[in-house]
Order: structure tokens, then sequence, then C-alpha cells
């Protein structure tokens, strides 16, 4: 099993990242973005994003910028939604030429829909289970009895969530009153609900899924003492059952203010797009990744294995779109 360990600050992560594509990388991929003209890109783009507060909009907002600031379409902009799921959603319906979505949800997705393709995995993604530190919860499976809040419908947290109760032998329930023996009351609250409801103690744990550190959660922290399960111990039935997307990953000490380092779950984030997306805004694309990844590293976050050479073509099993992998194939040689 493949651990993952993030850099104990950001700065070093930002300079290693800068030192690995100044050896050479910048030349690998021929067509310089600056030679993008108006003819033959797009006039608008979409970037389908995430919650106001979370990593994904975040990522999606500075991506549609350099999107726009080197000539890759005309306009571009980011979109706030609920997550994964709703971002793929937003794909297959053509209402966005690109979106970031968990690996797991890009995996599970109905067969007679439109085939959606990998631009590349752009961070590692971490499960969050977060709970107040004087709740005397210590594990997952204290959570039996409690109220839990476990993702907005369609986000990438609301089916992580329930997978990770399941290798967890817990039910769920949605009767607070009167909750079978074994389970957790679940709450479809978001990332920023979640964080109210758990300073108000409407609910004991929030589930999420992001970046290191999310913004929100960091901001909450500040207001009441939180802590971090560990996930870790999920990982081998979570594999049995679900394949090897599944990763163990450290959050490391000092994330969050007064939190120790805790392993979890991590799962690859994607950047998608529909396999009909044309391949010359495709290359580009990751033309972008590749010579302009420093454009794309929100302030806030620590992150792991940030759009480096080798962990872009990690797509964790969805099909890179072909100009994607021809790109790919000519910067590796």
């Amino acid at each position: 099993m493949r651990e993952v360990h993030v850099p104990s600050t950001a700065p070093s992560r930002r300079a290693a990242l800068k030192s690995a594509f100044a050896v050479g990388l910048a030349a690998c991929l021929p067509q310089a973005l600056s030679g993008c003209t108006g003819g033959d890109r797009p006039e608008s783009l979409t970037v389908a994003g995430g919650e106001p507060g979370g990593f994904y909009l975040e990522f999606s907002t500075l991506l549609a910028a350099a999107l726009e600031r080197h000539g890759v379409a005309g306009h571009a902009r980011a979109v706030a939604t609920g997550g994964s799921l709703d971002n793929i959603a937003e794909l297959r319906a053509g209402r966005a030429a690109f979106a970031v979505a968990l690996a797991d949800a890009a995996v599970d997705q109905p067969r007679d829909a439109p085939e959606i393709a990998a631009v590349g995995k752009v961070y590692e993604n971490y499960v969050h289970c977060v709970v107040r530190k004087d709740s005397g919860i210590r594990d997952i499976s204290g959570l039996a009895g409690r109220r839990v809040a476990v993702g907005q419908p369609g986000s990438g947290t609301s089916l992580t969530t329930p997978r990770l109760f399941e290798a967890a032998g817990l039910g769920t329930s949605a009767d607070a009153a009167a909750p079978p023996a074994g389970t957790a009351v679940v709450e479809n609250l978001g990332l920023n609900d979640g964080i109210a409801a758990l300073k108000a103690g409407s609910v004991d744990a929030l589930f999420w899924s992001g970046g290191v550190p999310t913004a929100a959660i960091a901001a909450a922290q500040q207001e009441v003492a939180l802590g971090l399960l560990d996930l870790s111990g999920l990982l081998p039935e979570l594999r049995r059952r679900y394949g090897g997307m599944y990763d163990r990953v450290l959050i490391p000490d000092g994330s969050y203010p007064g939190v120790p380092a805790v392993w979890t779950v991590g799962a690859p984030n994607l950047l998608l797009c529909r396999r009909d997306l044309d391949s010359a805004t495709v290359e580009r694309t990751v033309q972008l990744l590749v010579h302009n990844a420093g454009e794309l590293i929100p302030q806030s976050t620590l992150g792991v294995q940030f759009l480096s050479a080798e962990s872009l073509i990690n797509t964790a099993g969805v099909p890179l779109h072909p100009a994607a992998a021809a790109a790919y194939r000519t910067l590796h040689g």
C-alpha cells in the first residue's frame, strides 16, 4: 500500500516544484502557450469548481485565470458547485469544459453517459473526519449513535463517506430520535453548513474531502478546538471493495493549529474533460499544467504530489484524453 507524505511547509514544496520543472522540462513540449491564436481557440471555457472555502473552487479559479491569461481560451471562468458529482454532471451536460473531481467519483459513472477523460491528476485528496476535541470521540467506531455531517448531495464527500462507514461496519440512519444500535445519524451537510453545525454542537462530526489545510476548517479551529480521526485502518477493506485508488496519506502536524499529525484516507483528484473536447485545447491545457504549475497552487494549501511530471499521469484508472496522452508521451520522450 502506497503511503503519501506532505512537506512540512508550503515554501519548500513550491521551491521543489519550481526546481523540478526548471531542469529541462520546459523544453519538452514544443508548442508554447504564447503561440495560441484567436482563430484556433475557444472563445470561452467554464471550469466546474466546488464549494466556497474548499480547495476545488480555489484551484479552479486559478486554472480559469491561467487558461485566459495564457491564451488557451478567450475567456474562462470558474463556477461554484456542490463538488465532484456535480462537476461531472456539468461536464456531461456540456455546461463545463473542465472539472475537478475525485477519482472514485469519476470511475463510478453510468455506462450510457457521455464519456469523460482525464487531463491529469492535479493533487492528492485527504478525507477529514473532524470532531470537537471535547466530544470524547477517538475513532470512527465512536460515531455510533452520534450525529454526523456527511457532505452535501453532489459532492465527492457524499460518495466516499458511506464507503467509509461500510468499511468500518457502521450503519447509518436518518432517525435522530431513535437510531438503531451501531449506526450513526447522518445529515447531508456540506463544508460550510457542516462547520456551522459542528461549532453549534448540532452535529458531532464532519466529513470533508479536500486539500490540506482546508481554509474553512482552519478558520473554524480559531473558534473551537477541533480534532481529526485516523481513518487509515479502513484502507484494507476499502481497497478490497473498491480497488486500489485509495491511499494512506498523512495530514502533517500543524496543518491545523494544535492538531497533531494523523493518517487518513486519500484519493487522487483529477482534472477531467469530455472525451470529445477538441485536441488543441486539451494539449494546451497539459502544457499549462506543466509549464505554469506554479500559478496553480493555492496559497492556503500544503498539497502533495501537486502537478509533478510523475503524478500528472497517475489517473487511477480513468483514461487520459488521447491528446493529453500524446502530450505526456512527448514530455517523457
